[in-house]
């Protein structure tokens, strides 16, 4: 038995799937976003019941109302996960019996993008599940445990996340509100609005890429939806850019994004300090 190398040019022929947060505030458009993606080959998980704004969207829905079922839909999609034990979530066992339940799982085959609206609901029904465990109580007392359902609500969240982006070969779009506070010294603070820390924490780490969608001015002064794409902006939104392909500012569009990402070419680096310019109506023709 050889080693099992990949080789430059099997790596290359991969296909990687992109696993990307959109953040933005109530309101912005995120859910509209699902739009720009193929109509028949994405997937749209539906947790918050809020598809008023996409209900002409001809493509394929789930439902998930509890953390349990999402969680079999978490293996369903994502495969399962051979380090983890039969009797443990996501692994083979837990696999097996999803698919006895759903059926083949090769009817998901079509699907390149699955469109998660929202990890903030998908916060609350998961600390909802954890409020009822073992864990969420005082084994001295048997009263609830706040910090032991917090600590439990971290571990299952960031389970989840980490096992959707080991999909390979799948988009996974994880919508999220964007929260504004002002720190202790009067200064704006943008995080995910997401039951617990841990998880608004982490989550940056897990994922390729996080995209904050805007409404900026332009030259003219006009306010555009944009995408904003690398973490040192000028207005301190939450961004990451893994691929090194995307500008500073992007067109609002989900399709577009994924392209560039796969063949643009990578931005030089360098060690200069441009000042960085607002979004023109030249950069957001195509949005």
């Amino acid at each position: 038995m050889s080693l099992p190398i990949l080789t430059a040019e099997q790596r290359s022929q991969e296909r990687k799937g992109i696993k990307c947060v959109l953040l933005g505030r109530s309101g912005e458009g995120k859910t509209t976003l699902l739009k720009t993606l193929d109509t028949n080959s994405t997937m749209f998980m539906d947790l918050e019941a809020g598809d008023l704004a996409v209900q002409d969207w001809e493509g394929d829905t789930i439902r998930p109302s509890t953390w349990t079922e999402f969680r079999n839909f978490a293996v369903y999609l994502g495969g399962p996960n051979p380090a983890l034990r039969d009797d443990q979530v996501y692994s083979k066992g837990h696999y097996q019996a999803v698919c006895e339940k759903y059926g083949d799982p090769s009817a998901l085959d079509k699907y390149d993008t699955y469109f998660i609206d929202s990890i903030t609901v998908l916060g609350r029904l998961c600390f909802q599940w954890c409020k009822s465990q073992p864990q969420a109580f005082s084994e001295k007392t048997g009263k609830p445990d706040t910090r032991g359902a917090y600590g439990l609500h971290g571990q299952e969240m960031i389970a989840a996340l980490t096992h959707l982006q080991h999909a390979r070969g799948k988009n996974v779009v994880f919508v999220a509100i964007l929260e504004e506070r002002v720190d202790d010294f009067n200064r704006k603070i943008y995080q995910p609005q997401i039951e617990g820390s841990k998880t608004g924490l982490e989550m940056p780490g897990i994922v390729d890429e996080v995209i904050t969608l805007a409404s900026l001015p332009d030259e003219e002064g006009n306010l555009r939806r944009t995408f904003v794409c690398q973490t040192l902006n000028p207005y301190g939104y939450p961004a990451k850019d893994r691929s090194g392909r995307l500008a500073m500012y992007e067109p609002p569009h989900l399709g577009r994004l994924f392209h560039k990402i796969r063949t643009a070419e990578r931005q030089p680096v360098t060690f200069d300090d441009p000042t960085p310019k607002t979004p023109t109506a030249e950069t957001q023709k195509d949005a």
